[in-house]
């Protein structure tokens, strides 16, 4: 088992707003990442691993400019993901760094981030494993906005049908499965 609490210490101040933040956040999608594996022993999913990746899957953030959620870093908020897995790889934590990156929504394909011309590699981030998913799922029901208030599936399938309804349609299939 991983200390996560000693890597998140190690690069975000204590009880800073910015720690707080993170937290907060990551605690919330690991409850619910938690819940949907407790309350689905047929995925066989691996709940050490999903209680450690969820609490690190942002730890990117601090890297990234976005004075909303206290953020002073100087990328672009969505190179958090790839910015997150480099640090847990860098740490010796590469699975968990790919939870970091293919976390975004329902995941970018390489065709994405061209298209979109986001400044990420051209490659695909979409989460592989069950466990990756799950915590993906998850991870869109929460804002680091608005702590600690869960967002609705409705709400939730709008904003990623902005993006594409194939993403709404991804999300309504994992609703099926998680759900």
């Amino acid at each position: 088992m991983i200390k996560v609490m000693d890597i998140i210490t190690r690069y975000y101040k204590k009880d800073s707003d910015l720690y707080n933040t993170l937290v907060s956040h990551s605690n919330d999608v690991k409850n619910m990442a938690l819940q949907i594996a407790a309350s689905h022993p047929e995925l066989n999913a691996d709940t050490q691993f999903i209680e450690e990746a969820s609490m690190l899957h942002d730890i990117g953030i601090l890297l990234t400019n976005a004075p909303s959620i206290h953020c002073h870093g100087i990328l672009p908020y969505i190179c958090h993901g790839h910015l997150g897995r480099e640090i847990l790889e860098r740490l010796g934590y590469p699975k968990h760094g790919l939870v970091c990156e293919r976390h975004t929504g329902v995941g970018l394909t390489e065709e994405d981030i061209i298209r979109e011309n986001l400044p990420l590699p051209h490659r695909d981030m979409l989460p592989v494993s069950i466990e990756e998913k799950i915590i993906c799922f998850a991870d869109c029901f929460y804002s680091k906005t608005r702590l600690g208030e869960q967002r609705s599936i409705q709400e939730v399938r709008s904003s990623l049908a902005e993006f594409g309804e194939e993403k709404a349609e991804c999300f309504d299939h994992w609703c099926d499965l998680f759900l």
